[in-house]
C-alpha cells in the first residue's frame, strides 16, 4: 500500500534519489546534500510547530510503500512564498501601438518581471519514480495534498499556485533561457536552475532586465515555448486543471512554464471532500477513495476501497488500511473519490 506521510531525516538517500532522477529543470529538488537536509529539516519542524499565522512553513512529504519501506516519490506545499526570499515571475500581457494617422494598429506582447505571488501557498515538488506512475499513484501524491489543505486550512494561504516545469531538452537546454542567456547572463540554464534551487538568487536581482521585453524581440524557439510545459510535467498540469487551476499569465522566470492558481475554496478535491466517522471492518465495496486522517503532524493519506454510509456519516474501511492510516474506531477521516 502506498502512504503519504510526512518527510523525517531517515529519508534522505531517498530524497537525493528522486533529486537525481527529476531531471533539469526541477528547482526544489536540487542535487545537493545540504540543501535537500536543510528542507527536510524544516519540514519537519513545520510539521510539529503551532501555527496562528502563515509563515514561511515549508511541508515535504513523501509516498511510502508499506510492504516494502521503498519511497516511490516526493510531494510538497509552502506555506507563504516570497517572504524570506523573493518569488520571481513574468507576467505575459497585450499592448496595443497604433496610430490613426498613420492607419497602423499592431497588438504586441509584453513580458513585465515582477512578484506578485508573495504571500500565496505554493504546491511544490511533486516528483513520482518512473516505476512508480501507474494507477492511482500519481493521483494520490498530488491530491493528497488538497486533502490537507480541506482539513487545516488555518495553516495555508487563500490562494495557492504550482510552478509548473517548462520545456527544456535532455540536456538541461531551454530555449527561453538561451535568448536570456545571450543578452542578460552568461550562464547555463542547468546553473541558474540549480541556485536558484539552493536559494542563491541574488544573480536574478542583479542580471534581470527590470524594463518589461517585447516578446516579438525574442527568438521564435523562445517565443513557441512560453506558456508550455516539459512532456514530462504535462499529466501533472493536467490533473491541476481538472481541479480549477488557470493560467493568468504568469510564467516562469527561467524556462517560461506556467504558473497556474487556485483559490483553495474553489479547488474540486476540497469541494467535494467529506469528513467521515470511520468504522473499521472488511466490506465489499468497489469504490476507489482517497482517504487522510485528521491529524497533522501524523498526516497519512492513501487510496483504496471505501465503503461510504452517507446517512450515517460513516466511512467503512478494513483494518490493514487503519493500520496504513494511523487510525482508531471512531476517528474522523476525509476522503474524495476517484
Amino acid at each position: 500500500m502506498l502512504v503519504i506521510r510526512p518527510i523525517t531525516a531517515t529519508d534522505y538517500p531517498a530524497l537525493m534519489r528522486c533529486a537525481e532522477e527529476s531531471g533539469h529543470g526541477f528547482t526544489s529538488l536540487p542535487v545537493n546534500e545540504g540543501m535537500l537536509r536543510n528542507r527536510i529539516a524544516h519540514s519537519e519542524e513545520s510539521f510539529a510547530k503551532e501555527v496562528t499565522e502563515i509563515g514561511t512553513e515549508g511541508y515535504l512529504m513523501v509516498a511510502e510503500d508499506t510492504d516494502t519501506g521503498e519511497v516511490a516519490g516526493t510531494t510538497g506545499i509552502e506555506a507563504a512564498i516570497g517572504l524570506d526570499t523573493p518569488f520571481y515571475t513574468y507576467h505575459l500581457s497585450t499592448v496595443v501601438h497604433a496610430s490613426r494617422r498613420l492607419d497602423v494598429h499592431n497588438v504586441v506582447k509584453l513580458l513585465t518581471f515582477g512578484n506578485n505571488y508573495t504571500g500565496n501557498s505554493e504546491l511544490c515538488t511533486l516528483f513520482l519514480r518512473p516505476e512508480w506512475r501507474k494507477g492511482l499513484n500519481g493521483r494520490l501524491l498530488s491530491k493528497a495534498r488538497f486533502l490537507m489543505m480541506a482539513e487545516h486550512t488555518h495553516r495555508f494561504s487563500p490562494t495557492v499556485i504550482a510552478e509548473m516545469r517548462g520545456v527544456s531538452d535532455e540536456d538541461g537546454h531551454s530555449p527561453f533561457w538561451e535568448w536570456l542567456k545571450e543578452h542578460f547572463f552568461s550562464i547555463d540554464f542547468t546553473h541558474a536552475d540549480y541556485l536558484t534551487g539552493i536559494g542563491a538568487k541574488g544573480f536574478i536581482a542583479d542580471l534581470m532586465p527590470k524594463l518589461p521585453i517585447y516578446v516579438n524581440l525574442l527568438s521564435e524557439e523562445a517565443q513557441a515555448v512560453i506558456g508550455q510545459v516539459h512532456d514530462n510535467t504535462a499529466p501533472a498540469l493536467r490533473l491541476l486543471e481538472q481541479e480549477g487551476f488557470t493560467c493568468r499569465g504568469y510564467v516562469n522566470i527561467f524556462d517560461a512554464g506556467p504558473m497556474v492558481e487556485c483559490e483553495v475554496r474553489n479547488i474540486e478535491s476540497v469541494r467535494h471532500s467529506l469528513r467521515c466517522r470511520v468504522e473499521i471492518g472488511e466490506h465489499s465495496s468497489s469504490h476507489d477513495y482517497l482517504i487522510s486522517n485528521t491529524s497533522f503532524e501524523n498526516f497519512r493519506a492513501t487510496v483504496g476501497k471505501v465503503a461510504v454510509d452517507g446517512e450515517r456519516n460513516i466511512a467503512i474501511i478494513s483494518p490493514a488500511m487503519a493500520t496504513a492510516l494511523q487510525l482508531q474506531q471512531g476517528d474522523m477521516v476525509r476522503l474524495m473519490g476517484q
